[in-house]
């Protein structure tokens, strides 16, 4: 079953004639931030299960939004002095010598987990900022 909604890009065109483009941005920078917010910490809560040094949950970056591809964007990444951007990629799906590392799928589960609060993060976002 499928649903066909139209209007969406008129209500769009609309919300920026009143509020002004720079506004828009503004209210969808946030309501980003916030969504961004609320993955990070499930994201914290799933990487305590295997926790080591903590390294890997303290290197937990949120960038700036950006435009990608047309698209407003934030990007999660890890930054830090330990660079633990290099091991979280062989943590989220394994290795030919250790196929199932302790943390395998945590980064897939986190999204499946945080997918309901992130979407009401940015529903109230929004609506507190229109």
């Amino acid at each position: 079953m499928s649903v066909n909604i139209t209007g969406i890009n008129a209500l769009i065109n609309e919300l920026e004639r009143r509020l002004g483009p720079n506004r828009m941005q503004e209210i969808n920078d946030r309501a980003l931030k916030e969504g961004a917010k609320v993955f990070v910490r499930e994201l914290k809560l799933q990487f305590e299960h295997f926790k080591d040094t903590g390294a890997s949950i303290d290197e937990i970056t949120i960038s700036e939004p950006m435009w990608v591809r047309g698209k407003r964007t934030i990007k999660v990444h890890w930054r830090g002095p330990k660079g633990r951007y290099r091991i979280i990629h062989l943590n989220e799906w394994g290795t030919v010598k250790n196929p199932n590392p302790r943390g395998k799928g945590v980064i897939a589960r986190t999204l499946r987990n945080a997918e309901d609060a992130y979407r009401n993060a940015v529903r109230e976002a929004l609506e507190g900022g229109i």
